[in-house]
C-alpha cells in the first residue's frame, strides 16, 4: 500500500512539476466545469419548456452538429499546434454562452438560446480531442502519460461534481441565465491558461491544401479499422456515451417525477455522479503503473449500465444517489483507461484526429441515446426503461472481455522495451509518442560470447540497445571500452552515413534491441533535444577514439 500511494503521489507531483503540463490540465479542468454547469441548466431550461421530451429533442439538437464538426476540427488540430485549438474553442464557446445568458435574461426567442448553445457545444466538442492529443507530447514516458492522465481525471471528476453543485446553488437562488454567464467566464479563463504553453511539437511535413481537409478528416475514421484495438476501446467508449445519453433525460426525469426533489435535484443527482468519479479518480490514482488499463476500461464501461438498471429496481433517493455515485467511478476509470492507451496504438499524427472521431461518434451517440430514451419511458415507463437501457453496456463489456486482456499483455510487452530504450541518453529527452512508436519497431537478436555484432569498416543499416550481457568496443585491434545492459552503440554509422568506425564483440551471451536506419534516424533528428544528445555522445566517442583511414561521412 506504501509502495502504491507513493506512485499516486508521483503521478500528481509529475503534473506540479511541469507548468506547461499543469496549466493545460487546469485549462481542461475550468472548460468541464463550465461543461457540466451548462449541460444541467440547459436541461432545466429545456423541461420548463416542454417537459422531458424536449430535454430529449435539446440534447440531441445540441449535440448532433458536434458529431460532423469535430472531425473536421481535429482535423486541424493535427495540421496546426493543437494549444491553438484549443485555445479557439474556448474563446468561442466563451463568446456563444455568454450571448445566451443574454438573450435568456432578456425573455428573447428560445430557439436563439437553443442555437446558441448548439454552437458552444460544437466548439467545445474539438476540445477533450486536441487536449488528449496534446497531453502525450508533454510526457516522455508511459508512466508519465499515465500519471497525468490519473491527474486529468481527477480533475474531470471534480468538475463533474463541482459544476452541477454550482449550477445548483446558482438555480436555487438565481436563474439559468446566471449559471451560462459563469460558464462563459470559466471557458474564458480556460482559454487564458493556454495562451504560450512551451512544449517541442513533434515533426510535422509541410502544410497540405485545405481542400484536402475532407480527406484528413476521414483518417480518423479509417483509423479505427486499421489499427482495431483502439477501434474496440473506442468502441467500448461509444457505449459509455450512449448511456450517458439516456443518463442526461433520466437525470432530470428521476428528480423531477420519480423522486420529486425539483430542479436543484436534477443538479444534486448529477453532482452525485461527480462524487463517486472523484473517489474513482482518487482510487484510480493507485492504477498509476499503467497495468491492465484495458480491463479497467471494460470496468468502467459496465458500471456505467449496470447502476442505472438497479435505479428501476431501487427508485429510493439514497440508494439512487449511491447509484450515481458508482456511475462517476466508472466514468474515471474509463477515461484513465481510453485516454492512456488509445495514443499508445495509433501514430501521433493521427492523434488528434482519432479523438476527433471519437468526439463525434460520441456526440451522435449521447444524441441518439437522448432521443430515445423519452420514447422508451413511454413505452416501458420509468422504471422498466432503466432496467433495459441500463444493460446495454454490461453486455458489450462482456463480448469484449477476452480481447480486453490480449491488449493488456501487449502493452506489458512494450513497456518492458520501452524501459531499456529509455536508458539510451539521445532516446530520454523524446515525449512518450515517439520513444513508444520506436518500441513498436524494435526487433531482436541474440549473439553467443565471442561473437560479433558488427565489424569495423561495415556498412550501418541498424543501430542497437543492449537487453542484457556485455559487449567489447575495438577500435584499429584494441579494446576501447566494454558496455552493458541499456547502453545503446552504431548510432555514429546511421547519422553521418558512414561504415563502421569500429568493432562490437560479444564479452557474454548478448539479447539486444535493434532499431533500423529509418526509424531511428527519423527519431533522433526529428527532435532538436535528441538530436542535441546525439551529437554530444557521438563527439565525445569520436574524441575518445578516432580510427584510422576512416571514410569522410558524406
Amino acid at each position: 500500500m506504501r509502495k502504491r500511494l507513493a506512485e499516486s503521489a508521483q503521478a500528481f507531483s509529475a503534473t506540479a512539476r511541469n507548468r506547461s503540463l499543469l496549466r493545460a490540465q487546469l485549462a481542461f479542468g475550468a472548460a468541464w466545469t463550465a461543461e457540466w454547469a451548462f449541460t444541467v441548466a440547459l436541461g432545466v431550461v429545456a423541461f420548463r419548456d416542454g417537459g422531458a421530451t424536449a430535454v430529449g429533442v435539446v440534447a440531441f439538437v445540441r449535440m448532433a452538429p458536434s458529431a460532423f464538426l469535430a472531425p473536421l476540427g481535429t482535423a486541424l488540430a493535427d495540421r496546426l499546434p493543437r494549444d491553438q485549438v484549443l485555445l479557439w474553442s474556448c474563446l468561442i464557446r466563451a463568446v456563444a454562452t455568454a450571448a445566451a445568458a443574454l438573450v435568456l435574461a432578456a425573455g428573447a426567442s428560445m430557439a436563439i438560446v437553443y442555437t446558441l448553445a448548439m454552437l458552444a457545444t460544437a466548439a467545445f466538442t474539438v476540445f477533450r480531442p486536441a487536449h488528449s492529443a496534446l497531453l502525450p507530447v508533454l510526457c516522455t514516458t508511459p508512466l508519465q502519460l499515465t500519471s497525468a492522465n490519473v491527474v486529468r481525471g481527477l480533475l474531470d471528476s471534480l468538475s463533474t461534481l463541482v459544476g452541477p453543485l454550482a449550477a445548483a446553488l446558482v438555480l436555487g437562488v438565481g436563474s439559468p441565465a446566471a449559471v451560462f454567464a459563469a460558464t462563459a467566464a470559466l471557458s474564458l479563463g480556460s482559454g487564458i491558461l493556454l495562451l504560450g504553453l512551451s512544449y517541442e511539437a513533434p515533426p510535422r511535413g509541410g502544410l497540405q491544401p485545405l481542400r484536402r481537409i475532407a480527406r484528413e478528416t476521414l483518417e480518423g475514421f479509417r483509423a479505427l479499422a486499421v489499427y482495431r484495438d483502439a477501434g474496440l476501446l473506442i468502441g467500448l467508449a461509444l457505449a459509455q456515451t450512449l448511456t450517458r445519453g439516456f443518463l442526461n433525460v433520466f437525470l432530470v426525469v428521476l428528480a423531477l417525477e420519480l423522486l420529486r426533489t425539483g430542479e436543484p435535484g436534477v443538479g444534486v443527482l448529477t453532482a452525485a455522479v461527480g462524487a463517486g468519479a472523484v473517489a474513482g479518480s482518487l482510487g484510480a490514482s493507485m492504477l498509476v503503473s499503467g497495468r491492465r488499463l484495458a480491463a479497467v476500461v471494460g470496468g468502467g464501461v459496465a458500471l456505467w449500465g449496470l447502476p442505472l438498471a438497479l435505479s428501476g429496481a431501487l427508485p429510493y433517493e439514497p440508494t439512487v444517489l449511491a447509484f450515481m455515485c458508482v456511475i462517476g467511478i466508472g466514468n474515471a476509470l474509463l477515461d484513465i483507461g481510453v485516454f492512456t492507451l488509445v495514443p499508445r496504438l495509433v501514430p501521433e499524427t493521427l492523434l488528434a484526429r482519432v479523438f476527433g472521431a471519437l468526439e463525434s461518434l460520441a456526440a451522435l451517440s449521447v444524441a441518439i441515446g437522448s432521443l430515445v430514451t423519452p420514447f422508451a419511458i413511454e413505452l416501458l415507463g420509468i422504471r422498466g426503461a432503466l432496467a433495459v437501457l441500463g444493460l446495454l453496456a454490461p453486455v458489450v463489456v462482456a463480448l469484449a472481455w477476452r480481447r480486453l486482456g490480449a491488449i493488456d499483455a501487449s502493452i506489458a510487452h512494450r513497456d518492458r522495451e520501452i524501459e531499456v530504450l529509455s536508458k539510451v541518453a539521445m532516446f530520454r529527452p523524446l515525449p512518450m509518442p515517439a520513444i513508444d512508436m520506436l518500441a513498436l519497431d524494435v526487433g531482436h537478436a541474440r549473439f553467443a560470447a565471442g561473437q560479433e555484432v558488427f565489424h569495423q569498416g561495415d556498412h550501418g543499416d541498424r543501430f542497437y540497445v543492449i537487453e542484457d550481457g556485455d559487449a567489447d568496443v575495438i577500435g584499429d585491434g584494441r579494446l576501447i571500452r566494454t558496455i552493458g545492459p541499456g547502453d545503446g552503440f552504431g548510432e555514429i554509422a546511421l547519422l553521418h552515413d558512414t561504415v563502421r568506425t569500429t568493432t562490437v564483440r560479444a564479452r557474454t551471451p548478448l539479447q539486444l534491441y535493434t532499431l533500423d536506419r529509418r526509424h531511428f534516424v527519423s527519431a533522433v533528428s526529428g527532435y532538436q533535444t535528441s538530436a542535441r544528445e546525439a551529437d554530444t555522445l557521438m563527439r565525445e566517442r569520436l574524441t575518445t577514439f578516432d580510427p584510422r583511414g576512416k571514410e569522410t561521412p558524406r
